[in-house]
């Protein structure tokens, strides 16, 4: 072999092996560089989606008041939407037909986007007066109807605390013949609230979803003169998390809310069930 040859063999096993190093070098940059798309995409898709299953703009949220002004500028469109998404999503497990069975219908949602107060525990009582007395077909809401444990209003929310705060603002509508029903679990035993709404004149009772369930099973809450649930939603604790915003509240709220008592009522002209968000 000349020596021409022997150095360009020499070259050439040099050379070789950098070849696949470098090769190697631009897989392992290629594959880095993907990773890293890859695991920044996801991770702004979690931010994003965690922005939107948990959160509104912060304008929206007064947490000094405990108020999230974003719900009471949708209507029912927006509301029917919004309430099927958090079902969707402490529900994933359910088929479409299941997540539709349980979608609020539309036409039983009243449009309160027209209200300017504050949604507030203090202006509960004005908003209830303002809705009842263009469509209510009891007035005042001082009244009750002459069945036991027959409330014409039914005002929800998640927890007892904050429904004891809303019965004491709504004691300006209780009188000798309309009392307003507390019906939660807070301090209060199932037996001794079965035979307080068995026994009393109820015009506007306020409830947590599982109580008020349990009531309606026991046969002593009846829905037959209901007029109206009025849905505590824009109320938000300290961690910004309203009665729709919890697993462990908004499935109750739509369990109670699809019972064939109150569901087959929603939209009727005569003898309906409307709802509204506060």
């Amino acid at each position: 072999m000349s020596d021409v040859e022997e150095s360009s063999v020499s070259s050439a096993q040099n050379i070789a092996p950098a070849l696949p190093e470098s090769n190697k070098r631009k897989r392992d940059e290629t594959v880095e560089a993907a990773v890293e798309e890859k695991t920044s995409k996801r991770s702004k898709k979690r931010k994003n989606k965690k922005a939107t299953s948990e959160g509104f703009a912060d304008a929206d949220l007064d947490t000094e008041n405990g108020v999230n002004a974003a719900l009471g500028k949708m209507d029912g469109s927006l509301l029917a939407d919004y309430v099927a998404q958090r079902t969707k999503r402490f529900e994933g497990e359910l088929s479409l037909v299941e997540l539709e069975d349980r979608r609020l219908p539309e036409k039983a949602i009243r449009d309160t986007t027209s209200w300017e107060k504050p949604r507030t525990t203090a202006t509960l009582p004005d908003f209830l007066e303002h809705y009842a007395a263009q469509f209510g077909r009891i007035k005042p809401l001082s009244k009750a109807p002459k069945e036991k444990g027959s409330p014409h209003t039914l005002v929800v929310t998640g927890a007892g605390l904050r429904a004891a705060d809303l019965t004491r603002v709504l004691r300006k509508f209780q009188t000798k013949e309309a009392t307003i029903g507390k019906l939660f679990a807070k301090h209060i035993k199932l037996k001794e609230a079965v035979k307080f709404v068995k026994q009393a004149r109820i015009g506007i009772a306020v409830g947590t979803p599982a109580r008020l369930i349990d009531l309606i099973d026991e046969g002593a809450l009846s829905m037959d003169k209901l007029e109206r649930i009025v849905i505590d939603s824009s109320h938000i604790d300290q961690k910004k998390r309203g009665i729709l915003d919890m697993k462990d509240t908004q499935i109750p709220l739509l369990k109670f809310l699809n019972r064939p008592e109150v569901k087959s009522r929603y939209g009727a002209t005569e003898g309906g069930v409307e709802l509204l968000f506060y």
